[in-house]
C-alpha cells in the first residue's frame, strides 16, 4: 500500500530570516546576474553606437571631407580602447595574460575576418558618402534579409514563412529607393547620377557583408571561453582592418581638410566622437553575438534603423518622401512580422514544455516522486 505524500518543508532554507536567505546566493544565481548586467550593458552599447557612428560618418562628409579611406580607419582604429573591457572581465581559466588562450587556428580565422571587415568599413564609408543618412539606414536593413539566409546556411537556422516574408519585404523596400523619384534617387546636393548608384551599391554590399560577417563569428565565438576573450578576438580582426585602411591612406595624396568648414578643433572632435561611438558600435555586436546569436544581434542593429531614418531627417534636413517613407513602413513591417514569428515560435515550445511537465506533476504530488508511482504500480 502506498503512503500519501505530504510536501516536507525545506529545513535548510525555510528556517533561515530573510537577511540571511539573501546571503545565501549560489555561484549559478551570480553567474546569470552577471550575465544579465552584461547583456543590459551590450544593449546600451550598440544603441549609442549603431545611431551615433551613422550620424557622426554623415556629418564628416557633409561638412567638407572627403578622404573615404579616413572614414574607413576611424571605424577600427580605436581598437585600443577594447583593452578596458578586457581588463575589467574576469578570466575564465588560469592564464590572466591578454591573448595567451588564443589558439594559432583562431588567430588566423581572425585576421581573415579583419579582412573582411576591413573591405566592409570601406563599403559604408563609401556609401555614407554618396547618400543622406535615411537612405543609406533604409538600404542597410536589407542586412537582416541577407542574415536570414546566412544562418539558414552556416548556423542551420530554418527558414519559416516569417523569415521570408521580412526578406521579401526588405526587397521591395530597397527596390523603391533605387528607383525613387524617377530621376536617379534621392541624390545630395551636387551629386551626379553615376556617384549616386555608386554609394547604393556600396552600401548593399556593405550589407551583404555584414550579414556574412555575422554568423561567421558566431561560429567562431563557439571557441572563446568568456567575454573577455571575444575582445581579444576583436582586437586582432579590429587591427587588421586599420592596417588595411592605413595602407589605402598613404596611397591617396589628397588634403582631406582642405574643404572643411567648422573650423580644426571641431574636426578633431568630431573624428574622436566617430572613434569612439564606432567601438561602442563594435563592442555591442560582438557582445550580442556572444550571449545570444548572430540573427537576434542582426535583429537588434535593424530594429535601430529606422531611428537613424528620423535622426538623418532631424538633424540633416533628408527629404522623407512617399517612396522612402513606404519603404520605412516595409521596413517595420518586416522586423515586426520577424519579431511577432520567433515570439509565436517561443510561446509554442513553452506550452508544449508545460504539457510535458505537468504530467511529472501530477505524479510527483500524487506519489512523492516517478519512482514511488512505478512503486505502486
Amino acid at each position: 500500500m502506498a503512503i500519501p505524500f505530504q510536501e516536507q518543508p525545506n529545513t535548510t532554507t525555510d528556517l533561515l530570516r530573510p537577511e540571511e536567505r539573501c546571503k545565501n546566493t549560489s555561484p549559478a544565481s551570480e553567474k546569470n546576474q552577471y550575465l544579465r548586467l552584461l547583456r543590459i550593458l551590450n544593449y546600451i552599447c550598440l544603441f549609442v553606437g549603431t545611431v551615433g557612428s551613422s550620424v557622426l560618418s554623415r556629418f564628416y562628409f557633409k561638412h567638407g571631407g572627403s578622404n573615404r579611406w579616413l572614414a574607413t580607419l576611424v571605424q577600427s582604429v580605436g581598437f585600443p580602447l577594447l583593452l578596458l573591457p578586457i581588463c575589467l572581465s574576469p578570466s575564465s581559466t588560469s592564464t590572466s595574460r591578454p591573448f595567451a588562450n588564443i589558439s594559432p587556428r583562431l588567430f588566423i580565422c581572425s585576421l581573415f575576418l579583419g579582412l573582411l571587415l576591413g573591405v566592409n568599413n570601406l563599403l559604408y564609408a563609401c556609401g555614407a558618402s554618396y547618400l543622406p543618412v535615411s537612405t543609406s539606414s533604409l538600404l542597410l536593413s536589407t542586412q537582416l534579409a541577407f542574415t536570414l539566409v546566412f544562418t539558414a546556411v552556416l548556423v542551420k537556422t530554418p527558414l519559416t514563412f516569417t523569415n521570408l516574408n521580412t526578406v521579401i519585404l526588405l526587397t521591395i523596400s530597397s527596390m523603391l529607393l533605387a528607383f525613387q523619384k524617377s530621376s536617379g534617387g534621392d541624390k545630395l546636393p551636387g551629386e551626379s547620377q553615376v556617384e549616386y548608384y555608386l554609394g547604393f551599391l556600396a552600401t548593399l554590399g556593405a550589407a551583404f557583408l555584414f550579414a556574412l560577417y555575422l554568423p561567421i563569428m558566431e561560429i567562431v565565438y563557439r571557441g572563446v571561453t568568456g567575454f573577455r576573450m571575444v575582445m581579444e578576438v576583436q582586437i586582432v580582426m579590429e587591427a587588421v582592418a586599420t592596417a588595411l585602411a592605413a595602407t589605402g591612406m598613404g596611397m591617396v595624396s589628397d588634403d582631406w581638410q582642405e574643404n572643411w568648414d567648422l573650423g580644426p578643433t571641431t574636426y578633431w572632435v568630431v573624428l574622436g566622437a566617430t572613434v569612439l561611438t564606432w567601438q561602442l558600435c563594435f563592442i555591442g555586436t560582438a557582445g550580442m553575438i556572444f550571449l545570444t546569436t548572430s540573427l537576434h544581434s542582426g535583429i537588434c542593429m535593424t530594429a535601430l534603423l529606422p531611428i537613424n531614418v528620423m535622426a538623418g531627417v532631424a538633424i540633416f534636413g533628408d527629404d522623407l518622401g512617399p517612396e522612402k517613407f513606404i519603404a520605412m513602413v516595409l521596413c517595420v513591417w518586416g522586423f515586426s512580422s520577424y519579431v511577432y514569428g520567433e515570439s509565436k515560435k517561443k510561446e509554442d515550445v513553452a506550452i508544449e514544455g508545460d504539457e510535458e511537465s505537468n504530467g511529472a506533476v501530477v505524479i510527483e504530488t500524487k506519489y512523492g516522486s516517478v519512482e514511488g508511482a512505478i512503486e505502486n504500480v
